[in-house]
């Protein structure tokens, strides 16, 4: 065990897969020779060439077209979108072409790859640089949608992203690249996709939240449990696509209530989905609606104004007066 920032699981995570499959390749703009904009892949064009990291031209949609001749053709790309604002030039390729080979090809092709992407508001970078727009790819058929919490899930669901015979798209959270550090293997492991995780147990209510906000809600359960008298049951969602619906639905069977907290705008959000499938499946077992917390439905502000986009400690507070006293 190595104790690792986020980042830095990435980067083992990176160079293990490398190491234990010859066809993995890395391509991205500026991960060769500068290692990345946040570093996640420095060293590894030292260690393994540039044959397998790759500096690309700053052309989105020719990455992500790229990656798919490659998995067609038998490797394992892990293509780099620099910020998740940057993607939308290759969302094109990303769902006429990565989500589609399997069915338009009826099997014959299939594009296994992973597409990785730095994403979350909260480190005072301009414009495009700050978006949660993990609905898009969520919502598109043949899209694996990852987004770890913590170094270790980072690590194991990066190794099992790559070991997949489907594409992933594996969210970053920026927010906390470098928050906190945690034990990690070095050795290789893997975090199953599709498996959520009971961070905390408890009995009142559940709070599902995935990304950096598991941190964000982790950080204020002290208090919110002290001033209602209650136990707070959280669970890091892990996979949003396909999410966890076992997990999910025997928690809010068990405390009745449910509480989303999310850091993208809540309006059509995946916390939306979330809402009305419990809806569906826990009606009987639910003694309040579900509440969402999300982001502001505006574009995220620049510096001053951008931790009140994000969900905040108040808004938190009011969700679960919401639906204790309903």
């Amino acid at each position: 065990m190595r104790e690792m920032t986020l980042v830095q699981a990435v980067n083992d995570g990176l160079r293990t897969a490398l190491a234990e499959d010859s066809r993995v390749i890395l391509l991205g703009e500026d991960i060769g020779k500068n290692g990345g904009v946040f570093r996640a892949t420095e060293g590894l064009l030292e260690q393994f060439g540039e044959d397998r990291v790759v500096d690309t031209p700053l052309a989105e949609a020719g990455i992500i077209g790229t990656s798919v001749g490659l998995a067609a053709n038998g490797l394992i790309p892990v293509p780099e979108i620099q910020f998740m604002g940057f993607i939308y030039s290759g969302f094109e390729q990303i769902v006429s072409h990565v989500a589609r080979l399997r069915m338009r090809s009826r099997g014959r092709f299939t594009a296994p790859m992973v597409i990785r992407v730095p994403y979350g508001g909260r480190i005072r970078a301009p414009e495009l640089h700050s978006e949660s727009t993990e609905a898009f790819f969520a919502h598109t058929p043949g899209l694996t949608v990852v987004s770890p919490s913590n170094p270790y899930d980072a690590k194991g669901l990066l190794l099992s992203a790559v070991k997949s015979p489907d594409p992933v798209l594996f969210l970053e959270p920026m927010h906390i690249y470098r928050a906190f550090r945690q034990p990690v293997p070095e050795e290789a492991f893997t975090v199953p996709i599709g498996e959520a995780r009971v961070v905390k147990e408890g009995r009142h209510v559940t709070v599902i939240t995935w990304g950096a906000m598991v941190r964000d809600v982790l950080d204020a359960v002290p208090k919110l449990e002290a001033r209602r008298g209650i136990e707070l049951e959280v669970i890091d969602l892990r996979t949003l696509a396909p999410w966890d619906e076992e997990a999910v639905f025997t928690s809010v069977r068990k405390t009745g209530r449910a509480v989303i907290v999310h850091e993208a705008v809540t309006n059509l959000g995946v916390g939306a989905e979330l809402s009305a499938r419990i809806h569906e499946h826990c009606i009987l077992e639910l003694e309040a609606p579900v509440a969402r917390v999300g982001g502001l439905d505006v574009p995220v502000p620049l510096f001053q104004l951008e931790d009140l986009h994000a969900p905040t400690y108040p808004r938190m507070e009011r969700a679960i007066d919401k639906v204790l006293d309903f």
